[in-house]
């Protein structure tokens, strides 16, 4: 019982510095934007207790923004939705506000418009549904509420949320539920089931897009890093690559991928340890240069010997090379088809929204 849409991102995370070559090898963390949390309209969630304005944790986080009132925000043709449809659909874009007590001042105006939106467009989603006269059987509203009702560990907490957001009625909440299905329904079949793409498809846009798939040197690569404080002294940079030495001597002795990753785990001191010392597929202009050097001559399987990072060592497991080129068809066919098939839906789904509009009376409030 759901259904997805996005909006821009809004959570930056960024890693500090520690010296040019070695911070490449220690941290897992690179700097990336990541997409705000898709909304989800399945039955609605149970209620989270809007913290009041007073217990907003810090200057940055307007907590003001989470007190409901029954408001209503905007009219969609003959319906009314109210400020609680929008936090609600707030906290699906922007989960952390709970965890905060409120949205970042910056970023409230954007989640806030990001859900407006979507309320709206859930709407009409939902008068269409109507107007095709689309249906839910009873038992899969039955069963689907029963599921929804599970979620809460005591019936007094299922309870304390009936009485909160749907007035003490369970008709009320079966209807909603009926409502999301309905949404659901629609969904399924002006997006979900037109956005299939056929072999055919995906094979004429790989021609048409070869440089696309064209790639770089990867390594597959496990390591294990030894990494004195960047301003030591020269005695305790001497302990640290003695205390690397005996280290490789145990690393050569590995001979499985869990057997380095469990040393790994034990004495590495990059932050890929938690993960058995696996860096997963790293292209070659991210690493290192003493790296890809000592990596294009090894095999895998091969332990190399200490790589020295400034007044870091490290040590490199080589699970795979890869070496520049392009890749093959069916190589890229299976997540090709995929990524094909949700621009696809995407494409229909703004199409859907577009349409919906046409002749619709929105009015905020």
């Amino acid at each position: 019982m759901k259904y997805r849409l996005q909006m821009a991102g809004l959570v930056l995370v960024v890693c500090g510095a520690v010296s040019a070559s070695a911070q490449q090898m220690m941290s897992s963390h690179a700097p990336t934007t990541a997409a705000g949390a898709p909304a989800t309209a399945a039955a609605p969630a149970p209620s989270a207790k809007y913290p009041a304005a007073a217990k907003a944790v810090n200057s940055g986080v307007d907590a003001s923004s989470l007190m409901v009132t029954g408001k209503a925000v905007v009219k969609v043709n003959d319906a009314v939705l109210t400020d609680r449809d929008l936090l609600r659909e707030m906290f699906a874009l922007f989960p952390y506000a709970k965890l905060h007590g409120g949205f970042p001042k910056k970023e409230e105006p954007e989640i806030r418009q990001g859900a407006l939106q979507m309320i709206v467009f859930e709407e009409l989603v939902y008068q269409e549904a109507l107007r095709q006269k689309l249906t839910i059987a009873p038992a899969r509203v039955t069963r689907e509420e029963k599921n929804f009702k599970s979620q809460f560990p005591t019936e007094a907490e299922f309870n304390q949320y009936l009485s909160t957001e749907q007035d003490g009625s369970e008709a009320k909440l079966r209807q909603l539920i009926k409502r999301s299905l309905l949404i659901e329904a629609m969904l399924k079949q002006e997006v979900n089931d037109k956005a299939g793409v056929t072999l055919t498809e995906a094979r004429a846009y790989y021609l048409k897009n070869t440089k696309a798939f064209e790639h770089g040197e990867t390594f597959a690569l496990q390591t294990i890093s030894i990494i004195p404080a960047e301003q030591a002294s020269a005695q305790v940079v001497a302990d640290a690559r003695k205390r690397a030495e005996g280290i490789l001597e145990q690393a050569k002795a590995t001979k499985s991928y869990q057997q380095f990753g469990l040393l790994a785990e034990k004495v590495s001191e990059d932050d890929f340890r938690v993960n058995l010392g696996d860096r997963h597929v790293v292209k070659g202009e991210n690493l290192p240069p003493e790296v890809v050097k000592v990596a294009e001559k090894m095999k895998p399987g091969e332990v190399s010997g200490l790589i020295p990072l400034g007044t870091a060592w490290t040590i490199i497991r080589v699970g795979a090379h890869t070496p520049p080129g392009k890749s093959t068809f069916a190589e890229v066919k299976a997540k090709l088809m995929e990524n094909l098939q949700k621009q696809k839906s995407e494409q229909l789904r703004v199409g859907l929204d577009k349409r919906l509009h046409e002749g619709a009376q929105i009015q905020e409030l």
